[in-house]
């Protein structure tokens, strides 16, 4: 169960706000003790695009937990850290002295946000019980490639989390990925356990659709269970349309706002059948997606087949926002137990009235709704993941879902720095 933010709630602060000054630091034992605890959710995605933090209150865990959203913050990067960011995660660029500073630049940022999280929310940051902070992931490699003679698989998140504990005084729990790798799993995705836990429902199959940089899906079947949940990368999200706008603008516009540039072009029909034979849509779960696949080099060949055959920028752009559509109709097609009667869109993309208006044409048997039509956030879903996370890590439960990720068992998913 989850209650959406209706403002500050500064009447409403409970435990600890009578410590207000008190600098002592808290521990996971302490805080595993409590049965409400303040929680701070941090996420940075593929856009690259800032920090989306958010102040929660968490009571109970498990299939009784319950979630109210406090406060929310977005804080942007620099179009220089963004840029820097996404050169990093192209993995041909830097070297460990350029992860090193990114790493602890980002650390800095995180701690920043909670920072100014409590002062928006009202709070004193020594209120907060609890941080889970997804990192910014650089590097994802779910697949086994030979290193010193050896198979290996990985995922590498950046942002050092002892900043947040040093300035919060209060553990973080963050690079959860890494577990469910350990265990065989792809590392991703890792919301399923969370949507498995706030919007299942008895009578009706819902499907959650994030469209951030990467388009990723959770399908959860009417009454379902925990192992009946199926999720993966339905392909890209924002990235495309985002990557191609920049180039088309020379860096005027870094995103399609509500779609008006693509708006004024055409679905070019041999541009979309080019797209849709991308062979990652026919991979059958589990499987997830990065920047290290739909990154420049994949636009170069979108751009290479648009001068081919002569397409202009706006039809281009047009058929690329299409096709962010019509891979998440692909996927729930083929690889979900049956279509959803509801797909609930977040992310970036619920705010592009034409990616939803493409979605209904794609998907005419599903009702199309965004998470404030079911009295959640679009924009905050993800970072209260990483609050539920980093809540269920400490209270000693399993957070991953193996018949998402592969993995060949539940493990708690979360490294903790206090």
């Amino acid at each position: 169960m989850m209650t959406n933010c209706s403002g500050n709630n500064n009447n409403q602060m409970t435990e600890g706000t009578e410590n207000k000054g008190n600098h002592m630091k808290k521990d996971i034992f302490t805080v595993r003790e409590k049965k409400e605890r303040m929680v701070i959710g941090l996420m940075s995605g593929t856009s690259a695009d800032g920090i989306d933090a958010v102040l929660t209150r968490i009571t109970g865990n498990g299939l009784k937990i319950k979630v109210e959203e406090i406060e929310f913050l977005f804080l942007p990067f620099p179009k220089e850290v963004q840029e820097k960011i996404i050169r990093i995660a192209g993995g041909k660029y830097g070297g460990t002295e350029e992860l090193c500073k990114l790493a602890n630049y980002l650390g800095q940022q995180y701690a920043k946000a909670c920072e100014m999280l409590c002062e928006k929310a009202g709070i004193h940051k020594n209120d907060v019980d609890l941080v889970g902070n997804h990192g910014q992931t650089v590097w994802h490699m779910p697949q086994a490639a030979e290193y010193m003679k050896e198979q290996v698989r990985g995922t590498l998140q950046i942002g050092e989390d002892a900043y947040i504990a040093q300035v919060l005084r209060c553990p973080v729990v963050g690079d959860f990925r890494v577990r469910d790798m350990a265990a065989g799993g792809l590392g991703a995705p890792l919301v399923p356990y969370v949507e498995y836990l706030l919007y299942r429902k008895k009578d009706k199959t819902v499907a959650l659709q994030n469209i951030g940089g990467i388009g990723n899906v959770t399908i959860l079947p009417e009454n379902c269970t925990l192992d009946q949940v199926t999720a993966f990368d339905t392909g890209p999200g924002n990235m495309l349309m985002d990557a191609f706008i920049s180039k088309m603008t020379n860096g005027w516009h870094t995103y399609d706002k509500d779609g008006r540039t693509a708006a004024q072009g055409q679905i070019n029909s041999r541009l979309l059948e080019f797209l849709m034979e991308d062979p990652y849509l026919r991979l059958a779960p589990p499987k997830n997606s990065g920047r290290e696949y739909y990154g420049r080099e994949y636009l170069d060949k979108i751009c290479n087949f648009a001068a081919k055959h002569k397409i202009s920028d706006k039809d281009c752009l047009r058929t690329i926002t299409r096709f962010t559509a019509q891979s998440i109709a692909y996927g729930l097609e083929h690889f979900a137990p049956k279509v959803p009667e509801q797909l609930i869109i977040g992310g970036g993309g619920s705010h592009n009235p034409l990616i939803l208006s493409d979605l209904e044409a794609c998907l005419p048997e599903c009702e199309i709704l965004t998470n404030e039509d079911v009295g959640y956030c679009s924009d905050s879903k993800e970072a209260v993941a990483f609050a539920v996370l980093a809540s269920e890590a400490v209270s000693g439960n399993c957070n991953n879902v193996p018949s998402v990720t592969g993995a060949c068992m539940p493990v708690i998913m979360g490294k903790i720095t206090q």
